[in-house]
Parts: structure tokens; sequence; C-alpha cells
């Protein structure tokens, strides 16, 4: 029998149900704002440059999350193919009965994934992939530009909300915007009444969870911290803000924000940390 849609495969691939539903979801979106560009009130108005600027950025933030998104995907955080046999001797290691195997510290198993992953920070339930040591920085990465791809979908989508708002009342508006299927199961809005709403709200909504995401992400990397850690108030691995973005994005550290390709090797294996004692040790 072949393995549950909602658990990763044996090959490290992410699971294939949320991949889908999110598949299907950015295809919703895609096609509702497609329409409301071709068939509907088109974009804001704008002037040529205004306009080139606009389709620039798109394009370079659209660039930006499909590329973060096939790193984030394609990169393995677990322990899979890494030698751990022998090292397992260190403070901080522990022993894994479901993997069967010695676990270096910081690295936790993950129940959807059926393995153990370097540096775990959390599953991400979206994606059906763990965030780990190896992918980190894509998943850093893809929070920043999904965030400005769906705020910059709300703003195109703007001219259509506003010719419904002259169309019907403040109240409607609100009721369809908060209530969108409560208002297309009782008759009070069309299919692409509501279609426009859904897209609108899930878009808005998405922007402030990827921003939020950001940001308590951002809290964690300058910390050096996992989210496993900052529940537990443990702050062993905190170098400096300086050397925890390094060690978590690579010495280009300030660049990787612009392009998911540009080389920025990490300088550690997953597996061994630098700990503030042994920094304490060194300059004493």
């Amino acid at each position: 029998m072949g393995q549950p849609w909602a658990a990763g495969s044996a090959d490290g691939a992410p699971a294939r149900l949320p991949l889908v539903l999110t598949a299907l979801w950015a295809a919703a979106v895609g096609l509702e704002l497609t329409y409301v560009l071709v068939l509907g009130p088109g974009p804001p108005p704008l002037g040529p440059l205004a306009r080139a600027l606009q389709l620039a950025l798109a394009a370079f933030q659209l660039l930006n999350l499909l590329g973060n998104v096939g790193l984030f995907l394609r990169s393995d955080p677990s322990i899979r193919g890494v030698m751990l046999a022998g090292r397992g001797l260190g403070q901080g290691w522990a022993y894994c009965y479901q993997c069967q195997s010695q676990v270096p510290p910081r690295s936790g198993h993950c129940s959807a994934c059926r393995v153990c992953i370097l540096r775990r920070d959390h599953h991400c339930r979206l994606l059906g992939r763990c965030v780990g040591f190896r992918n980190y920085r894509p998943f850093l990465c893809l929070l920043l530009h999904a965030a400005g791809v769906l705020l910059h979908i709300s703003v195109l989508l703007g001219p259509a909300l506003s010719a419904l708002l002259r169309a019907h009342t403040p109240l409607h508006m609100a009721a369809l915007l908060l209530l969108p299927w409560l208002m297309l199961l009782t008759g009070r809005a069309s299919l692409a009444q509501f279609a426009l709403a859904f897209v609108t709200d899930t878009c808005v909504a998405g922007a402030l969870l990827c921003g939020a995401g950001l940001l308590f992400h951002g809290m964690l990397l300058l910390r050096g911290q996992t989210t496993w850690e900052w529940a537990r108030g443990q702050h062993s691995y905190d170098l400096g803000p300086c050397h925890n973005l390094q060690a978590a994005l690579g010495p280009r550290w300030a660049l990787v924000w612009l392009w998911p390709f540009l080389a920025s090797p990490l300088p550690g294996d997953g597996i061994t940390f630098q700990t503030t004692a042994d920094v304490g040790h060194t300059a004493s």
C-alpha cells in the first residue's frame, strides 16, 4: 500500500496533500486575478513608467517566490544520508527510537515527516515539509516574498473592489468581505462577487500571516534560536546578531533576500554548533 497523502515519503519528498491544496488555492487566486485584469475593471490606472516599474516588481516578486519554494521543497533537512554513526558522543546528543539512530543537538523527530530533522524548527503544514538547517534560508525568503506578492495582488484587485463598493452599500460590502460564504449561500452575492471577496480575504490574511511569521522568525534569527528553543527559553546558541545571521544565511546574508540562487554557503554542517559557552572559553 502507498503511504498516506498527508505524510512525507521515505525518500524525503514532501507530503503531497498540502502541496495539492496550496497549489489549488494559488490557482484560484491566479484565475481570479486574471479575470479581474482581463474581463473586469482592470489594473489600477498608472502612467507608462509606473506601469513598467509595477511589471518589473511583479516579475521580481514572482521569480523570488517560485525560486524559494523550489529550493525549500528540494532541500531535505532530515538526517537521511548524513553519517552520524560514531559521532553521538558529545553533549546534547540523543537516541531516536523511531529512526533508530543517534541524533545531534537541536535535532527533533517529526511525526509527519517520519524522520529526525537537523536543527528542527517546525513543520510547515502548507508545504508539507519540516523547516530545518538546510532549508531555513529559503523559508525565510519565502515568507518575505509571499507577503509581498499577496499584498501586490490585493492592490491589483482594488479597482474591482471599488466598483463593487460603488454598486452596493458599505454594509453590504462589509458583510461580503467578512462573510462571503454566507452571502453566497443566502443568494445575496453572485458567484463572481463571492470569488472576488474570497480571494481578497485570503490574500490579505495570507499577507498578514506571512508578515507576522517573518517578524517572529526574524527575532529568532537574530537570537540564534529555533521555535522549540524559544518556547523553552534556551539561549545556548546566541552568538550575537551578526554571527547568528551568518550561521543561518551564510556570509552573504544581506543579499540572499534579493535572489534565491545567490551562493551563500552555510558555515556549519547541521550537526555541531558553537555555543555561548564555547565563545566564553575561547575569549578567556
